[in-house]
């Protein structure tokens, strides 16, 4: 049996976030999806380092013996450039990135991860999770303290504990090799995907559209239309059994690269009409038209010009009719924002906001509904004050009160484990 791959991938700014830190590559040995952090600095860097580390893979050589080795290899050289790229530009120090890569040998599928993206393959219409996100929330599920129904909507499901990045070099990955079945769909996708859009959806629509690229575009405006609050990389793949596909039904045999990695890493997002995506059209309809303003002004013509001719009284009504249509727009828009909350800084203290953390023009689109007296400062890991200070999403305003009940408890946690001083030293029985 001779399996390959039919293959598709996709990464999507969002409707938030201001640029693309996810990367992905898609080729016939090699699948990965690398979601960046650190900032609008760093994040973007991290994600393409690790996907330039790994693509060389993607070719025939590797034995079913040695891909793990070779994956590893892989994750130390990142590692390695990361943390090089970190001293030689000290403003991208504290970037890091998830990893997820499956490297196809033969009829065997090996893989690396770190962090939440998340790797899925569905097997007779079932969808299941094949791995285990390395995170707060998975942390309590672990230990029981919530169930994994309740982790799938908990606002800290977003905070990762085990990234690649220059601040943590020991960090170990989870390490696996699986089972290239034909007819499996394998789904690797960053947290943009899976922490908007629910696993029963996700397996709907992997079941129906069997396509590969038509199935990847609808997952991600699945993702846009739950409100794209972040960046959304999904990498989609089918195992297929070359002696049994029909002629111009073969696998995919070119390399895609997509996301900060990509050429196209400036592209606008690709959403589709909604509410989400009218607030973000807006928003970036108010900043052109600022920008024009300003360029008019710089190009005002003289007194001594004649003013241009009145315009028709027709021209005058067709523009307040749209005047009223876009206001409409823009009043429904706004609504909506004002359902939305996070967790961010307001002068230099985690605090709750409600709306979306943009401006529309010179109107900002959120306000500080909850000051926690936390400072960013006492946040005892790096990795937390940089999600902080780039806003952390949450479903309520319940949900943000307990973002930040749990960011409060790692400060007193952080407290509790520092020894008192003590005026005179002691000696342990």
């Amino acid at each position: 049996m001779t399996v390959a791959l039919r293959y598709a991938a996709r990464s999507d700014v969002g409707l938030v976030r201001s640029n693309n830190q996810d990367s992905a590559y898609a080729g016939p040995h090699l699948l990965m999806v690398a979601d960046g952090m650190g900032g609008h600095a760093g994040g973007d860097v991290a994600s393409s380092v690790a996907v330039a580390a790994f693509a060389p893979l993607d070719g025939e050589s590797h034995g079913p013996d040695d891909a793990l080795d070779e994956l590893e290899a892989a994750l130390a050289d990142a590692r390695d450039e990361i943390i090089a790229r970190s001293d030689a530009e000290p403003d991208l120090s504290g970037m890091g990135t998830t990893v997820l890569a499956i490297l196809r040998a033969g009829n065997k599928l090996a893989m690396v991860h770190l962090g939440d993206s998340r790797g899925y393959v569905m097997r007779d219409g079932v969808l299941t999770q094949v791995t285990t996100d390395h995170t707060f929330v998975q942390h309590l599920v672990d230990i029981g303290r919530i169930t994994p129904e309740e982790a799938e909507h908990h606002p800290q499901r977003s905070v990762v504990m085990r990234v690649l990045g220059d601040f943590d070099p020991e960090v170990t990955p989870d390490l696996s090799v699986r089972e290239a079945r034909p007819g499996d769909r394998w789904l690797l996708c960053s947290d943009g995907l899976s922490g908007f859009v629910s696993a029963d959806t996700i397996e709907e629509t992997m079941a129906s559209i069997k396509d590969v690229d038509a199935c990847a575009d609808r997952l991600v405006q699945l993702a846009l239309r739950a409100g794209g609050g972040d960046n959304i990389t999904v990498v989609l793949a089918d195992v297929i059994e070359l002696d049994d596909v029909a002629d111009g039904a073969g696998p995919t045999t070119n390399a895609t690269v997509v996301g900060a990695a990509a050429l196209t890493r400036n592209d606008p997002t690709a959403a589709a009409d909604g509410p989400a995506a009218r607030a973000a059209g807006l928003a970036r309809a108010a900043q052109a038209e600022q920008s024009d303003d300003e360029t008019a002004v710089a190009t005002t013509p003289d007194d001594d010009e004649p003013p241009a001719p009145p315009r028709r009284w027709r021209a005058v009504v067709a523009w307040v009719a749209t005047a009223v249509v876009v206001l409409g727009a823009a009043g429904i828009a706004y609504g909506w924002t004002q359902t939305q909350y996070y967790v961010g800084v307001d002068d230099g203290e985690v605090a709750i906001f409600r709306g979306l953390p943009q401006t529309l023009g010179p109107v900002a689109l959120s306000s500080v509904v909850g000051q926690t007296g936390t400072a960013l400062d006492d946040l005892t890991s790096g990795y937390l004050r940089e999600r902080v200070e780039q806003t952390i999403h949450a479903d309520s305003l319940d949900d943000a009160r307990e973002l930040v009940n749990m960011l409060e408890d790692d400060t007193v946690t952080r407290r509790a484990a520092t020894p008192a001083p003590s005026s005179s030293a002691t000696v342990a029985p």
